[in-house]
């Protein structure tokens, strides 16, 4: 098998090799990006400066569980009767789905590097901001206010991380050796995401053991957990700074064209629908569990203590390392295994595996919600969320990057980027409803719904995935963008257009 899957690799490399020979339209394709004269740093920073900026997302969103349960127990009366309190943990994933939306136009038609530089900016400069947030004499409403705000300026640009950092990665990935490049994309992307939600939970752990548990030493706790969101950023800024576009970009954009939208819709407009309902599903599921689980564990903990008392935050934010940490085994795992199974067989087998835990949770989930079976519950718990990176949390950013063309991944990626926040949003917004509705009062009743939704939905994004997902391979970016231009060029459009070279040095 191993050699016939060769031998179809190489097969069709000469089938690229003889579309864009020296006679070919398809301008600039004369040396294949892995054949580049470049040394094995020139070929990796790239791929490593432009996707290592998810850390902040990860970051950015999994403090905001804890700040959450600090801002409640320093305003017990305001955080229950604010409408903005309500709307803290969401409100940066509206500010994502704008940021997704606007870079990912400005990333394909404009510049990938220098989108990013200017999503980095707005995130550096609006979590620091968001950190400081104060009413007008210290007016408790007011501060809840600011941070909302806040929080929807930091979204627009961790929103700029997608579109313009994940795709240029993907871009810089085709330059790596074949065999490796789906793998230093994810521990690029997704795995940062998942480290940052692990350092936010050990941040704001360490933090209420420095400052105390009192009303006033939160207060010094939640805001250095949000302002330190800032510092990764803020180091990355230089490393930026020394980019070039990716080649891929080079070559295929339409920048100083206008783009033809009724074409591109009619190729990539079933795909696109596809890959956003997966991520719909996945982030729907994964962001609202991050949020809720501080609050899960934290439930479960009092159980048993007199009646008003709450477990100490230090030990509740130690349980959410644990149950964080669980994303990280599965995401590097998933990393390997997408070169070695393909993306969509790993996010389909593992979304699946996925659902069915979650199944086994819904069932089990009156007897694990007992304090003495914490360890059990966590362990389910993170079993369940490690098959989710695996699968999708591993893969769909990377069959989002692979299954358009350059000339529009920046939009491509930013749609299907933006759908899976918006299911982050709703998730957010409808978990608890959910869980109050469903559970009349009882917790464990509504959290065991909750579960045995996201089960179910996983279950579908399986099916999805195996009926409709293209196959993906090394070269697929490459294959990608000769597909599209052969497109282009049977319903007349001229392909000459494309690329920076081409308009550069054309004489007509």
């Amino acid at each position: 098998m191993a050699e016939e899957k060769d031998v179809g690799m190489m097969r069709e490399k000469d089938i690229m090799t003889e579309k864009v020979g020296s006679d070919s339209p398809v301008h600039g394709r004369e040396v294949p990006l892995e054949d580049l004269p470049k040394s094995r740093w020139e070929r990796s920073w790239p791929t490593i400066a432009c996707g290592a900026g998810l850390f902040s997302d990860g970051y950015i969103q999994g403090i905001i569980g804890p700040a959450l349960v600090e801002l409640n127990r320093i305003y017990p009366t305001e955080y229950k009767t604010s409408n903005a309190a309500s709307n803290i943990g969401s409100i940066a994933f509206v500010g994502t789905v704008v940021g997704q939306l606007f870079f990912g136009y400005l990333s394909d038609n404009w510049s990938r590097k220098w989108t990013l530089m200017v999503s980095t900016v707005i995130l550096i400069v609006f979590a620091i901001l968001g950190a400081g947030a104060w009413g007008a004499n210290g007016n408790p409403y007011g501060t809840l206010n600011a941070l909302v705000a806040y929080r929807f300026l930091v979204g627009i640009g961790i929103g700029g991380e997608y579109p313009a950092g994940s795709v240029a990665c993907a871009e810089s990935t085709g330059e790596l050796k074949e065999g490796h490049r789906n793998r230093w994309f994810i521990m690029f992307t997704d795995f940062q995401i998942d480290f940052g939600f692990v350092v936010a939970y050990l941040v704001a752990m360490i933090l209420v053991l420095i400052t105390g548990e009192e009303p006033g030493q939160l207060q010094t706790a939640w805001r250095v957990g949000l302002g330190l969101g800032a510092v990764f950023p803020l180091s990355l800024l230089w490393l930026r700074a020394k980019l070039k576009e990716p080649e891929e970009f080079n070559r295929e954009t339409m920048k100083n064209v206008r783009t033809p939208y009724w074409l591109v819709f009619k190729f990539y407009g079933f795909r696109l629908a596809v890959v956003s309902l997966i991520w719909f599903i996945y982030d729907f599921s994964s962001y609202s569990f991050l949020t809720f689980s501080t609050t899960w564990i934290d439930a479960i903990l009092s159980q048993g203590l007199p009646a008003g008392q709450q477990a100490p935050l230090w030990k509740t934010y130690g349980f959410g390392v644990v149950v964080n940490l669980f994303y990280l085994p599965g995401s590097l795992a998933g990393a390997f295994l997408s070169d070695m199974m393909g993306p969509k067989l790993c996010l389909g087998v593992f979304v699946l595996l996925q659902g069915l835990v979650g199944f086994l949770m819904s069932g089990l989930y009156p007897i694990l919600a007992q304090p003495q079976n914490i360890g059990a519950f966590i362990v389910v718990f993170g079993i369940f969320l490690a098959l989710g990176e695996v699968g999708p949390g591993d893969n769909i950013g990377l069959v989002a990057a692979k299954t358009s063309s350059t000339a529009i991944r920046g939009q491509y990626y930013g749609v299907a980027a933006a759908m899976g926040k918006i299911g982050a949003f709703v998730g957010n917004y409808i978990f608890p409803i959910l869980a109050a509705n469903a559970g009349n009062g009882d917790e464990a009743t509504g959290a065991r719904a909750t579960v045995y939704l996201s089960s179910a939905l996983c279950v579908l994004s399986a099916i999805v995935t195996f009926a409709f997902l293209p196959t993906i391979n090394q070269d697929t970016i490459t294959a990608e963008d000769i597909k599209f231009r052969e497109y282009l060029e049977s319903h007349g459009w001229d392909t000459r257009q494309m690329g920076i070279k081409r308009v550069e040095t054309s004489d007509s």
